[in-house]
């Protein structure tokens, strides 16, 4: 059987709507002579030589294999004990699509249940979901139940949010009528440090505004002084979303206690190393009076027949599953995988070994504080920090990430990028894997920077 996806006719009809003769003019922006380039391939070979061919390819980039990592941001180098591939590995797993049939689907469900309680007991919060595709669109997805749940269109963010996640909300946000409002919160005096200035959100809260979105730790690295800007939310009958790094919230108070309405943060780090960004495992936690507005899907316990525990999907608020009118999502599925590997990853660690790793970042951050040249840097904050700290540098930060490549080291991220008046600040971040003589030969070969 053959499948043609369109006829002549169709593609004359088409043409003939855009007003253009054969499908070669389509193309005629490429250059001719790259149109239909002669690849000038070699002949073939074997498995062998063309795993060698490859592998000399991936080696024209470095990895975190081979290089001492400081970036943060919302993505760490965590170490990832084996055990989480292997089980992730296993085909009832790793084969899985979806859960529509319990009966055949309970490891997977029952997965999911775990992964909900786990956040719902890190975020203190009442229900979560079966996880996001990541943190950043977790956030869009919060912002849209708070639209949705007020009936109102102003969101104000604090600047202090990660710009990535800020940057896929206004994506999300741009065809349909709520107006993203970015707050700056946060100052820089003379000398280059940063300034918490959280009055200034605080003022912009009004009776016209749905939510509010604040970082904690924030993408700075700092713990922010929520509490009056909460306050003032839960005044004007504003929602509260919090985004969090998991780990740190083994140490802090959760958002749930901070009066937080919607929690959502990034899981990628516990399954694996940033790999450019993704693919991410967003979790997605609420009150209990958001819970036929959550987006995605939720897994429940019962009992069978036969008084036996079982699972399965029980609620679904996207729309595929539903009416489109009363749908809150149009998420299509989630990254399961990568969820399944974060919950191994925390039913191992367990409550005091989630402390431990977040107490080890802590530690190994403050160590790097007092160890700073300061001859030539400066910390750039004087507020409580955790996992990681801008740094001030005599030079942009961008020459002094390229600077340290070739000595192994990636030590940070740029922050000029961001904000243009930071690019002399280094945002360095801290994990379990950055011990002491990592920290050593980071500040040594910062000391001798020319």
């Amino acid at each position: 059987m053959t499948y043609t996806p369109n006829t002549d006719e169709d593609r004359r009809i088409m043409l003939e709507s855009i007003g253009l003769d054969s499908i070669d003019q389509l193309f005629t922006d490429i250059p001719k002579a790259h149109r239909d380039p002669d690849l000038k391939l070699k002949g073939p070979l074997s498995e062998m030589d063309v795993l060698a061919h490859l592998q000399s390819i991936a080696n024209e980039n470095v990895s975190l294999d081979q290089l001492l990592c400081f970036a943060g941001g919302g993505w760490y180098d965590h170490y990832v004990p084996a055990f989480v591939d292997q089980l992730m590995l296993r085909s009832e797993f790793y084969t899985a699509y979806t859960p529509y049939q319990p009966e055949i689907s309970q490891g997977t469900l029952q997965v999911i249940y775990e992964f909900q309680s786990m956040v719902c007991d890190l975020t203190q919060l009442d229900v979560a979901n079966a996880s996001m595709y990541d943190g950043g669109s977790a956030l869009a997805e919060a912002i849209s139940v708070a639209t949705n749940f007020t009936g109102r269109s102003k969101v104000l963010i604090a600047e202090t949010v990660d710009p990535a996640y800020v940057s896929v909300a206004k994506t999300y946000a741009s065809p349909v009528d709520i107006t993203i409002s970015p707050v700056r919160n946060f100052d820089v005096d003379q000398q280059g440090v940063l300034i918490e200035r959280q009055e200034r959100l605080q003022s912009e809260i009004d009776d016209e505004t749905a939510c509010v979105v604040l970082q904690r730790p924030n993408f700075f690295g700092w713990l922010e002084e929520h509490f009056d800007v909460i306050a003032t939310a839960q005044q004007k009958d504003a929602i509260v979303i919090v985004v969090g790094d998991p780990v740190p919230l083994g140490l802090i108070k959760p958002p749930g206690d901070l009066g937080a309405d919607i929690a959502v943060g990034e899981l990628r780090h516990l399954v694996g190393p940033p790999a450019f960004g993704g693919p991410g495992a967003g979790y997605f936690a609420a009150k209990s009076k958001f819970l036929r507005s959550v987006p995605g899907r939720i897994a429940g316990k019962t009992k069978d027949n036969a008084g036996r525990d079982g699972y399965v999907l029980t609620l679904r608020t996207r729309e595929q599953d539903i009416r489109r009118e009363r749908a809150s999502s149009n998420i299509c599925t989630n990254e399961a995988l990568v969820a399944l590997g974060a919950t191994i990853h925390m039913a191992a660690l367990g409550k005091t070994g989630l402390q431990h790793l977040a107490r080890l970042c802590v530690e190994n951050a403050h160590l790097a504080a007092e160890r700073i040249p300061r001859s030539r840097f400066k910390l750039g904050t004087d507020r409580p920090f955790l996992r990681e700290f801008p740094v001030i540098c005599p030079i942009p930060a961008e020459q002094v990430i390229d600077s340290l490549a070739p000595h192994g080291i990636l030590p940070g991220i740029d922050l000029g990028q961001f904000w243009p008046e930071l690019a002399n600040h280094l945002l360095i971040a801290f994990t379990e894997k950055t011990s002491e003589p990592a920290i050593d030969r980071l500040m040594k070969t910062l000391g001798g920077l020319k």
